[in-house]
């Protein structure tokens, strides 16, 4: 039988890496968008080839291009036929003080954020309906439910917008393909390399685990939601941040 496929956004590092490989691990033939790291995403495609029994291939896309989300979309029909599962990893996050902040910076960060889940999962949902099953999972934020940050308000309200869109794809979709959100909380990655270890440590005691995550962490959770054994989980947003407070 043949491997089953996943597409992840924003693969070549940090979250999107980890799912990637993790995909790989689970059997699935794995195709890596990335905007502009290279020789990350070809590093890692070599490692999953060199690993794992799968096929692994890469597709350079800024997904907040509806353009380049189409040209995605026919490189992988062209090359694996399906995606079974669709994991909307791409995403920025711009902090600054509130007040520094622009309807530009805003747009920007949507573009990516939010405009790429809807592009992609619009085009990918069609084929997964028609074929009867398909798996999309989206990397919201826990910024988007419990914790606030004004000097991320944008990234903050984009994250929102991600679990209406999840919301209302499953709805749509319904009821061949599961569409869920994943929230993760503070997790060690690049994205967040900015911040102060100071900062970081005070973060950490308002988790019950009392540790930072880890890009493994949450991708252990998306290979689960894309396997069978939650196929009765749908349209749901799951929080993934160690019990924070």
């Amino acid at each position: 039988m043949a491997n089953k496929t996943v597409l992840v956004t924003g693969g070549s590092r940090g979250i999107g890496k980890a799912i990637a490989i993790e995909f790989a691990k689970k059997g699935y033939d794995v195709l890596i968008n990335f905007k502009s790291s290279v020789e990350k995403a070809n590093n890692l495609a070599n490692y999953i080839t060199k690993n794992f029994n799968v096929k692994c291939l890469v597709f350079q896309a800024d997904v907040s291009k509806e353009d380049d989300c189409l040209n995605l979309y026919q490189f992988a029909l062209k090359e694996l036929k399906k995606i079974d599962v669709l994991v909307n990893n791409a995403g920025i996050c711009l902090d600054m003080d509130l007040h520094d902040r622009t309807v530009g910076h805003f747009l920007d960060t949507f573009k990516t954020n939010v405009f790429s889940v809807f592009f992609l999962s619009k085009l990918f949902a069609d084929l997964m309906f028609e074929n009867k099953y398909g798996k999309i999972i989206n990397i919201s934020s826990n910024n988007s439910i419990n914790q606030f940050y004004p000097t991320s308000i944008d990234y903050d309200a984009s994250k929102f917008s991600v679990n209406s869109l999840t919301k209302n794809f499953a709805i749509q979709y319904a009821p061949y393909v599961n569409v869920n959100a994943v929230a993760p909380g503070w997790i060690k990655t690049d994205m967040n390399i900015c911040l102060t270890d100071e900062f970081m440590i005070e973060e950490s005691k308002k988790i019950l685990k009392r540790r930072i995550g880890t890009a493994e962490d949450v991708a252990k959770l998306v290979t689960f939601l894309a396997s069978d054994d939650a196929d009765y989980i749908d349209g749901e947003i799951i929080v993934i941040d160690g019990g924070m407070f």
